[in-house]
């Protein structure tokens, strides 16, 4: 008989002691060699202006710009961390993208005051991105790794004479990491959570996501390689008994030279896969089915400064290579080039300009290959009074290989008080915008209409920004906008599920209010909340809440630990049920989440996240799973 060993409670405290001893004797390791960056500088931390950049191009005071621009800082993607990029943009004003509460692998409807997708656009390091194959031709937010983004500026309103087609509701700006201090520099960021329903709490580990960052640089040379991977399983696409698993592999590679005080080069390359199942929409079931996306783009800029100005040169390759596994197998191959050329110069401390050429070649192979191409030469312009007034303006000549040129304009003015330390101000803007249909929706397999005519949207905005001091600023802005010639997608014949694309006969209306404030209640303790009221007076705003809360409260406590408890509220919503193809109304929701960071030293912190704290149950899209409570915990060590 072998030897039994008996487990007293004296050796079962010391067994205990011991496994809770050794993540305090590593994180003692970790910290040992930082001894001295632990130091706390005892001068204070200026409080710098903050600056805004997309509503120009221009490095602005918050206080000279006549918009709203949204910016999502380094220190609040750090604050949440485990969160993906669309779940962080989605707690913002005027923002509802549904599929960010569903199983990883959902898509994403990005809705922006009644707009949807192909109204969006989005920025990348400077460069439009965009899927010419996809139905509303929109870049896949499920392809962006939150930990290889430096910051987020988001400007709502249409953009289109800056940032040409597809900026009529939103433009988001995103600019990934970069090297930025010298010698070598690696990041890694682990993280392990549950991905459960409301009626399946059973916390098994299965979200897992790793990232490496890896920076150097020398002198005028800077080098940044970044790879990372998601995988998530445990819940079914539609509600249903099976596991849809879901996966992101992605890389990038950043190389920068400054040859001079004038003159650098940036080249750039970045490749992303999503692999995922999902279920059958016709009729809504559990299903077999996957889906494949891979995604290469490559690019390259330059800016050369003179006396008073810069001229400026970004250009890209796009590669998307999409692959559906169903009844109704598909592949879709699409590529873009974008060359965008612009010359910024400023006369005085008053007057800022810009002038500038954008060129996109969008292809796509579907039965056979479609290609369309713009070429936008744009203007714009921008007046910072001394006696606080502000004028934003701007034109742009869209050329389309299909549509000939149309113009479209902005012109936005503002006028500030000073007031202390603080500011009023006051703003206005009219702007146009131009859709042009994109390729799926004119020759794509499902309901093309080579006979569409381009969207004609314009915007109205007016209200104001009340800064007291940095500690307090609250906002309004009331929206209007129109569109002529909208695109939608109907149902034919209900029998045979015959769907086509086609323009609207009358015009669409959307307006509403977006609210915002951020204050700080205390020393350390913050509350920032948002509120947005969206109106459809033909009730087109499907899946878009008429009413939409969020609120965030966050403590911080000696310089290193961080508590945030966020609310969100979401009222009812029109969606469509496809199976008797009837418009139905989704119950308003409620959630919050719980978020906890600790900065143990220099080189380690960790994190903690609880979402949907009250395991609340609700409806995203019909028939289709969402997420219950859940849990993740993850950590970064830096070198």
């Amino acid at each position: 008989m072998g030897r039994q060993t008996y487990y007293t409670p004296v050796y079962e405290f010391k067994r205990m002691k011991n496994y809770l001893l050794w993540p305090t004797a590593v994180t003692v390791l970790l910290c040992a060699n930082v001894g001295a960056q632990q130091v706390q500088d005892s001068t204070k931390t200026v409080q710098l202006d903050e600056v805004v950049v997309s509503d120009s191009r221009f490095q602005l005071k918050r206080e000279n710009s006549g918009k709203i621009v949204i910016t999502i800082s380094q220190q609040e993607l750090k604050q949440n961390q485990g969160r993906s990029v669309a779940e962080i943009i989605n707690t913002k004003s005027g923002i509802e993208i549904n599929g960010t509460r569903s199983f990883a692998g959902q898509n994403l409807s990005t809705y922006v005051r009644g707009g949807n997708n192909r109204q969006v656009l989005v920025i990348i390091d400077g460069i439009q991105v965009s899927d010419p194959s996809g139905t509303s031709a929109e870049y896949d937010l499920r392809l962006l790794n939150t930990d290889q983004i430096e910051s987020i500026e988001i400007l709502k309103g249409a953009a289109s004479t800056l940032y040409g087609n597809s900026a009529a509701t939103a433009v988001i700006n995103i600019t990934t990491k970069k090297a930025s201090k010298e010698g070598l520099a690696l990041d890694v960021i682990s993280s392990m959570g549950t991905n459960q329903t409301e009626a399946d709490q059973n916390y098994n580990l299965s979200d897992f996501s790793n990232t490496l960052n890896l920076t150097a640089k020398q002198g005028k040379l800077s080098i940044l390689a970044s790879g990372g991977h998601q995988y998530t399983d445990g819940l079914s696409a539609a509600i249903g008994t099976e596991s849809d698993e879901f996966s992101r592999i992605d890389g990038n590679v950043k190389l920068g030279y400054r040859f001079s005080d004038r003159f650098e080069i940036n080249a750039s390359a970045f490749y992303n896969k999503l692999n995922s199942d999902y279920d059958n929409g016709f009729p809504i079931e559990d299903a077999d089915f996957h889906f494949t996306s891979e995604q290469s783009r490559f690019g390259l800029s330059s800016s050369y400064g003179y006396e008073n100005g810069s001229i400026n040169v970004n250009t890209a390759f796009n590669q998307i290579d999409r692959v559906f596994e169903s009844t109704f197998p598909a592949s879709y191959d699409s590529q873009s080039y974008i060359v965008d050329v612009f010359n910024k110069y400023t006369f005085s401390e008053n007057i800022h300009t810009i002038v500038g050429l954008n060129y996109i070649d969008n292809q796509t192979l579907f039965s056979e290959e479609y290609d369309s191409n713009t070429v936008d030469p744009y203007l714009n312009a921008v007046y910072v009074g001394n006696q606080g007034i502000n004028v934003n303006a701007g034109l742009r000549l869209n050329n389309h290989s299909n549509y000939g040129s149309n113009f479209i304009y902005n012109i936005n003015p503002s006028y500030r008080f000073d007031i202390n330390d603080g500011y009023l101000k006051f703003m206005g803007s009219y702007a146009t915008s131009y859709i042009a249909p994109n390729l799926s929706q004119l020759y794509g397999p499902f309901g093309a209409n080579p006979d569409l005519n381009p969207e004609e949207d314009s915007t109205l905005e007016g209200g104001f920004e009340f800064k007291v001091s940095d500690a307090f600023i609250i906002n309004a802005i009331y929206f209007n906008r129109t569109e002529d010639n909208r695109i939608a997608y109907v149902t034919i014949d209900p029998n045979t599920f015959e769907s086509q694309y086609i323009n609207s006969a009358d015009t669409a209306h959307f307006d509403g209010v977006e609210v915002g404030l951020d204050t700080e209640l205390a020393e350390g303790l913050t509350f920032d909340t948002n509120y947005t009221y969206t109106n459809s007076k033909e009730g087109l705003a499907l899946r878009v809440p008429k009413s939409k809360i969020n609120a965030t409260l966050g403590y911080v406590i000696k310089e290193d630990t961080f508590v945030g408890l966020s609310y969100q509220y979401v009222s009812d919503r029109t969606d469509t049920d496809f199976a008797t193809f009837s418009d139905v109304t989704l119950d308003s929701f409620s959630l919050a989440n719980l978020q906890l960071r600790h900065q143990f030293c220099a080189n380690l912190s960790a994190f903690l996240a609880v979402d949907n704290i009250l395991n609340e149950e609700y409806t995203e899209v019909v028939s289709f799973t969402t997420k219950g409570r859940n849990v993740r915990l993850g950590f970064k060590l830096s070198f």
